[in-house]
């Protein structure tokens, strides 16, 4: 899927483009910000999003006139089947919204975004939790680069910690809970 959202800033209002891949593990394959979207531009981004013969089957896309006769020409010539949803019908790509949501919901609701590099930096950063540590359910409540399990019985415990402007994440020590268990027996 394909979708633009935009988030208000303190002199304008920022694009994003953002290129989704729902199978056969959803993720995120390209992101891009601009203040002034333009069919070149956009353009340029699919093929950025998708060199040589990794296109998808088809790109879902809404009916905006941002998507001129240069992005159709390149959809085209990636081997793409253009698919344009119906008009206020945000369920026909709704992988792509799902994610827009998680987006504003978990990040871009809770930050005033100064520019373009601004916001590129904390989506990169939001995508980099989103893909590696946000638990989805849809995926069992593993994330879409899957992790190994961590067993309680592994014995040493290690703690990593990730942190970033957006997420601090710990892992649960296995051997306290050992320690627990053992001490209610």
């Amino acid at each position: 899927g394909c979708v633009f959202f935009f988030k208000d800033t303190a002199p304008t209002e920022i694009y994003t483009l953002s290129l989704h891949d729902a199978l056969p593990i959803w993720r995120v394959v390209h992101f891009n910000v601009t203040a002034h979207p333009t069919a070149k531009w956009i353009a340029q981004q699919l093929t950025e999003a998708f060199p040589f013969d990794m296109a998808l089957t088809y790109l879902i896309r809404d009916g905006d006139a941002k998507y001129g006769t240069a992005v159709k020409r390149r959809i085209t010539a990636l081997g793409m089947r253009d698919v344009v949803t119906t008009p206020a019908s945000p369920w026909e790509n709704a992988y792509a919204e799902r994610v827009i949501g998680s987006f504003r919901r978990e990040c871009l609701d809770r930050i005033i975004v100064v520019n373009e590099r601004h916001l590129r930096r904390i989506l990169k950063e939001y995508l980099t939790y989103y893909h590696e540590h946000r638990t989805h359910l849809g995926l069992n409540k593993d994330a879409p680069q899957a992790r190994g399990i961590e067993h309680c019985e592994a014995g040493n415990v290690r703690s990593e910690e990730h942190t970033s402007e957006l997420q601090s994440r710990r892992n649960l020590v296995c051997r306290l809970l050992l320690e627990k268990k053992n001490k209610h027996r």
